[in-house]
């Protein structure tokens, strides 16, 4: 989301709540000194604040966001509508996800290969399915890797059961199936904790939908990438050499998805329609 479309979300939702710009931003400023006496909550703002403030203004605009545009189609919709058919032989494939997959710097992990990059950072799988068709389909790739489910977790877009996520999973894999598309499903990713959302417990629930998808894939004859299994702790979450945050890969991340992506690719590759 560029800046303008930032703000102008910021200011939807100030209008759409009934408040000021000043007081979107209310959440940033410093508690009051000792022995003040405490502003009176504001509204949409828990009684009892359990996230750091930056998210409460961050939920703000994502939820404005969501009013006027809740698929993403306008991020990519002029990429797309440019984007030149396939060459004769091209072994096309388009990686769609949140931000785990936008972070994702493909032209270093894959050099020389046509890979095409469609994550968009906080969305959930129904977002992506929504927008499954013009960033997906309509590029007209052989291969297409789903990665989708962290932020299903992390309730971007409301709570969500893992059958949800899967309908919203199940459901692009199809699509791309019946338009000739192969498919690799993609496990989620693993973290102990998301440090702006302290209350929620992700390991189990990353665990229970993976066993999902896996079960799903081999079901349907669909390649399954198992990048959870490679990247691990103890804790069922990212180690601090592959993450800083416990959620997004760093470099060292990426470097032991790669070959795992390429391997799935090319089983797809292998498999035919």
């Amino acid at each position: 989301m560029n800046r303008q479309t930032l703000r102008k979300a910021f200011l939807l939702a100030a209008a759409l709540a009934g408040i000021s710009d000043a007081s979107l931003l209310e959440a940033q400023q410093p508690a009051a000194s000792p022995g003040a006496e405490a502003p009176a909550a504001q509204p949409g703002t828990p009684a009892k604040a359990t996230h750091p403030p930056q998210y409460y203004v961050w939920r703000k605009a994502h939820d404005a966001q969501l009013l006027v545009d809740f698929g993403g189609l306008e991020r990519f919709r002029q990429a797309d509508a440019v984007m030149p058919a396939p060459k004769p032989g091209e072994d096309r494939v388009v990686f769609i996800g949140d931000s785990i997959t936008e972070d994702w710097k493909l032209e270093h992990s894959f050099p020389g290969k046509p890979y095409i990059n469609r994550g968009i950072s906080g969305q959930t799988s129904p977002q992506m399915l929504v927008r499954f068709r013009q960033d997906v389909i309509d590029l007209k790739p052989k291969v297409v890797m789903i990665m989708a489910g962290t932020n299903d977790i992390m309730e971007n877009t409301g709570p969500m059961t893992v059958e949800q996520s899967g309908e919203s999973i199940a459901s692009m894999a199809d699509l791309a199936t019946a338009n000739n598309i192969r498919v690799v499903l993609c496990s989620v990713l693993p973290s102990s904790e998301f440090a702006w959302s302290p209350d929620l417990k992700p390991a189990p629930r990353i665990v229970e939908l993976n066993a999902w998808i896996k079960q799903y894939a081999a079901e349907k004859g669909y390649v399954y990438v198992d990048y959870y299994s490679a990247m691990k702790d103890e804790r069922g979450g990212l180690p601090p050499a592959l993450s800083e945050d416990g959620v997004h890969p760093l470099p060292a991340g990426f470097a032991i998805m790669a070959p795992l992506a390429e391997a799935a690719i090319e089983k797809a590759l292998a498999r035919g329609n």
